[in-house]
């Protein structure tokens, strides 16, 4: 080991992924110790730091070229010892002049002032912040005015950042790529367009609100004649998620479906106020989408939208069919509260896609309308790898037993589907035509049936979603 050059004994450690594994082989020798000190990028700690706050200095000095620091108190009790505060933050931007990637998960003891000792990190480019309550809206400007290179940005259940200039200096930025806002419950979609000319260079934007504390605290900012109309630019958003947002039509978060020209993956997640327009639009703009998951929301009752019943039809999946060539992924699902004689789509409207682009995976939960005449269709999916069914009750065991010739599935997951039985599987058992073959809480179907029906069985019964 003396005779090897450092170059190699650094991609030997550069190999070992384990934490552990890589901790066991520092300590061998001297050298290995010091190369692996020397070499460590990326540290992640928790509930084991303590006292937090000499341990997190003894790491830096240990370690001084990290860029990468996750520290996480999940499942934390004040007998585990005392967090990390804003003096640990201190000393962590003080001791890694290379950090450029940090976590904060479930760091209740950490304030804005620690992150004012953070905006001394002039590297840092990525910040991931969960469940910290104590930071506010002042905290974060402080740190985007002192970290100028940041490209990444992650808030998830911030509860108290209750205040946006720090969202309009970013857009200021125009450095930001990964935007996502989760939970942050002061946080609205009108809020997003502070970002201004940001949105030209943002690549990945998440957006999740909290719904029930929206409608009870701040509904009346979100009504729909108050929105302002907005020229948003976002050619090269490649990947959108928006959940449980209101979509005004023709404006906000609306504009940026329909200019998203490099798309490749949208997620619209119970999403109220999407049109068909909406998703024409985007269909037609977006080539290249790869991912599409619909979440359809069952309650168009608020009265934010009496008087413009929305409801996505079949319009929307004809011209993701027609203009979307390269879809290889499509997740369709209706909330619980959905009826099987309102289900937005039919079932041409599904196969118009399956048959159109070159879908491997396609998901299906709660969608009423696709039963045995859709799994026939499938026998033409020249393309599809992976099936997943959730609450399509209209699909019997003549239907499963079609699933021998899909030409290419190798994936099949079943979950609380009350019309097949036993018997949908008997072309399947001996066939081992499936690689993984997933069954959970299907009431009628039992683990002695489906043994030999794939090379690896996965099976679950929990019949408690039925009372």
């Amino acid at each position: 080991m003396d005779e090897l050059p450092d170059h190699l004994v650094w991609e030997i450690l550069g190999r070992i992924r384990k934490t552990v594994d890589r901790n066991t082989v520092s300590l061998v020798c001297k050298r290995l110790y010091e190369l692996d000190n020397e070499h460590r990028i990326s540290l992640r700690v928790g509930c084991g730091l303590d006292p937090a706050n000499e341990a997190l200095a003894s790491f830096c000095n240990r370690f001084p070229n990290l860029t990468k620091v996750e520290i996480t108190y999940s499942g934390w009790m004040s007998k585990l010892g005392k967090q990390l505060d804003d003096q640990g933050l201190s000393i962590l931007s003080g001791n890694c002049p290379s950090l450029s990637d940090l976590t904060l998960s479930y760091c209740t003891f950490i304030t804005d002032i620690g992150l004012c000792y953070l905006a001394s990190c002039s590297k840092l480019s990525a910040l991931k912040l969960n469940f910290t309550p104590r930071i506010t809206g002042c905290g974060i400007l402080s740190l985007v005015v002192g970290c100028r290179n940041l490209t990444i940005l992650h808030l998830i259940r911030c509860l108290n950042v209750n205040s946006v200039e720090w969202l309009e200096y970013l857009g200021k930025l125009e450095t930001l790529e990964d935007l996502s806002i989760k939970n942050c419950r002061s946080i609205g979609e009108g809020d997003l367009i502070k970002l201004g000319p940001s949105w030209q260079k943002l690549k990945r934007l998440q957006f999740e609100v909290d719904a029930n504390y929206r409608y009870m605290k701040v509904y009346d900012r979100l009504a729909v004649d108050r929105w302002q109309r907005q020229q948003i630019p976002c050619e090269n958003m490649q990947e959108l998620s928006l959940v449980n947002c209101i979509i005004s039509p023709g404006r906000g978060l609306a504009c940026v479906l329909g200019k998203c020209q490099n798309l490749e993956k949208i997620h619209l997640d119970l999403c109220v106020g999407v049109r068909d327009s909406d998703i024409v639009s985007l269909a037609q703009k977006s080539s290249n989408l790869q991912s599409i998951s619909l979440r359809v929301p069952s309650d168009f009752s608020l009265p934010l939208l009496m008087n413009n019943p929305l409801r996505l039809t079949d319009e929307s999946l004809k011209a993701i069919a027609q203009n979307c060539l390269m879809l290889e992924t499509v997740r369709i699902s209706f909330s619980d509260g959905e009826f099987p004689s309102f289900s937005s789509f039919t079932l041409n409207g599904i196969l118009s896609v399956i048959q159109n682009c070159p879908v491997r995976e396609l998901a299906l939960d709660h969608v009423y309308s696709f039963n045995d005449v859709g799994m026939e269709a499938l026998c033409s999916a020249q393309h599809l790898e992976t099936l997943e069914l959730v609450r399509c009750q209209e699909i019997t065991d003549e239907g499963l037993q079609l699933v021998s010739q899909f030409p290419r599935l190798s994936v099949l997951r079943l979950s609380k589907c009350l019309g097949i039985t036993d018997d949908g599987f008997k072309t399947l058992v001996g066939s081992f035509k499936l690689n993984l073959l997933a069954v959970e809480d299907c009431p009628q179907i039992s683990e002695r049936a489906i043994y030999g029906a794939a090379r690896s069985i996965y099976f679950r019964q929990d019949l408690s979603w039925m009372y």
